[in-house]
């Protein structure tokens, strides 16, 4: 399936894996891009720039295939805008195929001379959206490519709750730029439905962390199977509102704890503790999916085994080609 997005990254097939933080390691980005996809490097993983930097290098020492790297650039008391800018500048450096960003624009968050640093160095740009506002700002800025999330994305969709099925073709119709598609992305009928609406390929994340390669504790993948969409929900609006985001997580202990004290008005010393990205880390390896924010997407709801990221990506190729033959045999009768 050959697109403008396989064009641009020089990858097999139009699929993206999105940033997952504790999940997005190299061994993962590995195996989706040996599938012939794209991986993810994701580098709030990582606390300094020489982190980063090894984890490229192990990442290249296990595929020789294109993978981007994740930058999400949103306030953050672990990862300051001056790491943020070193992850940019050692993107640049090695040489990375792509960039991901998450969050506020490049220009404005870490610097007019961060996209021009990209290109000097070869390295594709591509922002993820939530608006068509901000996916005409990546145009005229000089962004390689966007990535349309509505809000059943899990993570931090834009506070608009603007579903993908009405952002995408908006979207494709408002810039001349590759659009990957991103929330409730999960197998071939989902690419299919992408490519039908004017993208030219899908991002999934929630997805990819059901499968065997992404290393998380038994009961998470249990837990993801057993789940429907109804499961997830939508917090942190006062926090995030003025960010223009919020979060869609698992609809967990913690969850109804974080709505109980942004309900009464508490402040970030209360959240912090509930939030802390540290739970996460501990839960996807302990199994403990109550006690911790696992953002994760309503694709949940269509997530039905484990395989592995081969055996996933293969199904996926093959159903979309499927999809999109029998679409054509309906029209045509």
């Amino acid at each position: 399936m050959k697109t403008r997005i396989t064009e641009l990254f020089g990858i097999e097939h139009p699929i993206q894996c999105g940033g997952m933080l504790w999940i997005a390691t190299p061994e993962l980005a590995a195996a989706i891009s040996n599938a012939g996809a794209m991986g993810n490097l994701t580098s709030g993983n990582y606390n300094s720039g020489d982190e980063l930097r090894e984890a490229v290098d192990r990442t290249r020492e296990l595929t020789d295939k294109p993978f981007i790297v994740n930058i999400t650039t949103m306030p953050s008391i672990r990862l300051p805008v001056e790491l943020l800018q070193e992850f940019f500048r050692v993107c640049c450096e090695k040489k990375v195929t792509a960039i991901e960003i998450a969050g506020a624009p490049v220009d404005t968050f870490l610097g007019p001379e961060y996209l021009p640093l990209a290109k000097e160095a070869g390295v594709k740009v591509l922002h993820k959206v939530g608006t068509v506002k901000h996916a005409v700002h990546a145009q005229k800025v000089g962004y390689d490519a966007v990535t349309v999330a509505g809000f059943e994305e899990g993570g931090f969709p834009h506070k608009d709750n603007v579903s993908v099925i009405m952002l995408v073709p908006k979207v494709a119709e408002a810039v001349d730029l590759p659009v990957l598609a991103a929330g409730g992305m999960v197998d071939g009928k989902s690419l299919a439905a992408a490519m039908a609406l004017g993208a030219d390929g899908m991002m999934m994340a929630t997805r990819f962390l059901a499968t065997k390669d992404s290393g998380v504790h038994e009961n998470i993948y249990k837990m993801l199977i057993a789940k429907n969409e109804m499961d997830t929900g939508l917090g942190l609006r006062k926090l995030l509102g003025n960010f223009g985001l919020q979060v869609r997580a698992l609809r967990n202990e913690i969850m109804l704890k974080i709505e109980e004290v942004e309900a009464a008005d508490g402040d970030f010393s209360e959240l912090f503790p509930l939030i802390s990205g540290e739970r996460a880390k501990q839960a996807w390896q302990s199994g403990d999916a109550e006690h911790a924010m696992l953002t994760v997407g309503q694709s949940i709801g269509r997530i039905a085994d484990v395989p592995t990221v081969a055996e996933l990506v293969a199904r996926i190729v093959a159903e979309a080609e499927q999809t999109l033959a029998d679409m054509s045999k309906k029209i045509n009768g």
